[in-house]
């Protein structure tokens, strides 16, 4: 009997799913089975994978419904212990699934796992440690950029990336899916607080190792990135910081606002970031709704969430930015 169930959702994807299945093939752990949801794929994904891999259970969407909603679609055929998220351009090292599964069956503190992810064609870099979370209300790409021999202990952390992760089933069932209002971007670390405020801990796991082809499905700071991004940042914010820290964090919150309106309006993307800003206010009252439904059934001290949250290094990030547009220039 299958113990965990992994889970890919692809769009368009079938120049990636060969080197990540082959992965998932290629696991030293076998007690998995593969579930990949096609998000109303026109390219021949779903042929190709029944006929190439028939040991995966292909769901066919008829359209594309978002990250969100495809990888809820799938987690309500799961009845394993655990469920894995990997994305279709992430390729898993043959111990990924061993090492999340062992440090999740020895902690039973943890609710979810992280992974180690680095850049596939960078291998020697870090695309990103797990999820960090700032003191101004912003999810942070933890690690990323960095040598590909930092952070190589386990810890406690904030968050998994959705990109490669493994949750405990009783934990999504208890604290719910993916928020689907948020179609993709920042799902997984509206998910990720949601479970801290449960008292669910989240371990981050180095030696399993993942190599993401970053960027193959959305491209960095495009209309697309920019508009999900921002627009959800604020519900991540809004819905999940508790209302003692809220006063703690809202100046800070403010400031990057401004940084961000001033840095993407620069860029030529000022239309995309207003009407982010605006779409994540426009729906204020059902953000409340949520708000007032997580906040009752929090479990933790305020203390122990200010303690997760990082110093917030708006200014450094965003020289870091500008430098690397100036590169790509």
């Amino acid at each position: 009997m299958e113990l965990a169930t992994v889970i890919i959702v692809s769009w368009n994807g079938r120049h990636l799913l060969p080197d990540c299945l082959n992965s998932l093939q290629a696991q030293e752990f076998k007690e998995f089975e593969t579930i990949m949801v096609d998000n109303g794929s026109s390219d021949g994904s779903v042929e190709w994978v029944r006929r190439h891999h028939p040991e995966v259970r292909v769901v066919p969407l008829s359209s594309n419904q978002g990250f969100c909603a495809a990888n809820n679609i799938g987690y309500r055929l799961v009845d394993t212990k655990y469920v894995a998220l990997l994305n279709n351009d992430a390729v898993a090292h043959p111990l990924w699934l061993k090492s999340l599964v062992n440090a999740l069956e020895k902690n039973s503190q943890a609710g979810f796992a992280a992974s180690k992810i680095f850049l596939h064609e960078k291998p020697d870099t870090i695309d990103r440690a797990g999820d960090s979370y700032s003191r101004a209300g912003v999810g942070l790409l933890r690690g990323r950029g960095m040598s590909v021999h930092a952070y190589d202990k386990q810890e406690w952390i904030f968050g998994a990336c959705a990109a490669a992760a493994l949750y405990e089933k009783r934990m999504i069932d208890e604290i719910g899916l993916f928020d689907e209002d948020f179609f993709l971007l920042h799902e997984d670390v509206d998910l990720s607080f949601r479970a801290q405020l449960k008292g669910y801990r989240c371990l981050y796991v180095p030696e399993a190792k993942v190599y993401h082809k970053a960027s193959s499905s959305i491209v960095r700071d495009s209309p697309v990135s920019i508009y999900y991004g921002h627009r959800n940042m604020e519900w991540v914010y809004l819905q999940n910081m508790p209302g003692r820290l809220l006063g703690r964090t809202l100046i800070l919150h403010l400031a990057h606002m401004v940084g961000s309106f001033v840095y993407f309006s620069c860029q030529g993307q000022m239309r995309n970031i207003l009407k982010a800003k605006w779409d994540a206010l426009r729906n204020i009252q059902k953000v409340l709704r949520k708000r007032r439904q997580i906040q009752t059934g929090k479990r933790v001290e305020d203390a122990y969430i200010w303690h997760l949250l990082d110093r917030e290094l708006f200014f450094a990030r965003l020289m870091t930015h500008v430098q690397k547009n100036q590169t790509r220039n």
